[in-house]
């Protein structure tokens, strides 16, 4: 069977990071992984460089926020974990979004999760972190809605298909969670000519090679809503497992007329394995 061998969980302060950290020693004992939690935020004289003129007191406030907020995050952390041997801790310095992903080039999953858009708590995590880590990198990454964790994923899983790289990319990338799953469901999109062209091989026979097997769904060509329909498609099936590719178009199309990944992350309800 497939599995993950280096798992890198992004860790910063905020009280649902908990969730997060309980997900990632599930991992590892599913998949027999080590977990690398980074802890990776924008340090405040970079949060606002322009908006102060810095003194001394300015400076030695800011940096007492930052090492108190690094310091609820180790307790968190230790309060946490324990003595999970399986899981470490590292600290970033710096930028967060480049240090990360420099970082992700080495693992084999990501464990990363959306802020809470209520919180006015400064983070220090930038808004489009999970974007732009997902895109940069081209690491798959399981990506938890805020405050979810601790319990096993991929029970049931759904498979969004279509012949595009970010979905081979993906569907290659879940095998782990798949071979496990109980159940697989495959929905899949496609004009009808292509489909009437298929060759030999088709995503039933590839999960198949793989010892899964999955219930596909032709829904012939996408809607413009494919997201909303995803995570509509993900309650009608029971899964708690969403694998899809995503910004098969680019982040800057998306943001302008929309698309299916930003429509998933902003109205996420369930883990999704995404892979750019």
């Amino acid at each position: 069977m497939s599995t993950f061998k280096s798992i890198l969980l992004h860790v910063d302060a905020s009280a649902a990071c908990t969730a997060r950290l309980r997900s990632a020693m599930q991992l590892a004992r599913q998949y027999d992984a080590a977990v690398t939690a980074l802890y990776a935020v924008l340090p405040t004289t970079l949060q606002y460089p322009y908006t102060t003129v810095f003194s001394g007191d300015t400076a030695a406030a800011y940096q007492q926020f930052d090492d108190e907020r690094l310091a609820r995050a180790r307790a968190r952390f230790g309060a946490t974990i324990g003595d999970a041997a399986r899981i470490r801790w590292a600290e970033l310095v710096g930028e967060p979004i480049s240090g990360f992903t420099r970082q992700a080039f080495y693992a084999d999953l990501l464990l990363l999760a959306r802020g809470d858009p209520d919180d006015a708590t400064p983070s220090g995590v930038p808004a489009d972190f999970v974007e732009s880590v997902l895109v940069q990198s081209g690491t798959p990454a399981l990506v938890l809605p805020h405050g979810s964790g601790a319990g096993a994923v991929g029970r049931v899983a759904l498979v969004a298909w279509k012949e595009t790289r970010e979905s081979a990319r993906a569907l290659h990338a879940a095998l782990p969670f798949l071979q496990r799953a109980e159940r697989v469901e495959v929905a899949s999109w496609g004009d009808a000519a292509a489909l009437g062209e298929a060759g030999p091989l088709d995503v039933e026979s590839l999960l198949r090679s793989h010892g899964i097997a999955a219930r596909v769904h032709h829904h012939g060509k996408e809607s413009p809503e494919l997201g909303e329909y995803l995570l509509s498609l993900t309650v009608d099936v029971g899964a708690d497992l969403l694998v899809m590719g995503c910004y098969g178009h680019s982040r800057a199309r998306e943001l302008v007329l929309g698309g299916a990944t930003r429509s998933v992350l902003k109205s996420l309800t369930l883990p999704v394995l995404m892979a750019h």
